[in-house]
């Protein structure tokens, strides 16, 4: 009986420990149409280390201020080095979980006047 009980909890545990973080939410949503969003946000399942963030408008890639350093993080935003224009961009982004599982994803959202 204690063995099945101490099978189960290690079961539990390890599942626990091997989940890779994920994206729960993005601001602006994707596929969403927004004002000049101020930040872009990722907020994570799980802490993050997010090794690369792009942001790509309609001439290229657009500058962007990092509020966090490359720490995991559950909440990642990232700062447009100036106002958006009315178009349609794209964020892609790489990051480690904690588990050193590499991680990467993508959304899109248009900005109108």
């Amino acid at each position: 009986m204690k063995t099945s009980i101490l099978a189960a909890a290690f079961a539990l545990t390890a599942t626990f420990v091997l989940a890779h973080a994920k994206p729960a939410t993005m601001t602006p949503e994707d596929g969403s149409t927004v004002t000049a969003p101020e930040v872009i946000a990722i907020h994570f399942d799980a802490p993050m280390r997010v090794t690369a963030f792009t942001l790509t408008g309609p001439d290229g890639d657009i500058a962007v201020t990092r509020t966090v350093g490359m720490e995991p993080v559950t909440q990642f935003d990232a700062a447009p080095g100036s106002p958006l224009l009315p178009a349609d961009y794209t964020v892609e982004w790489r990051g480690m979980s904690q588990d050193g599982h590499p991680m990467q994803g993508s959304f899109a959202f248009a900005v109108a006047d």
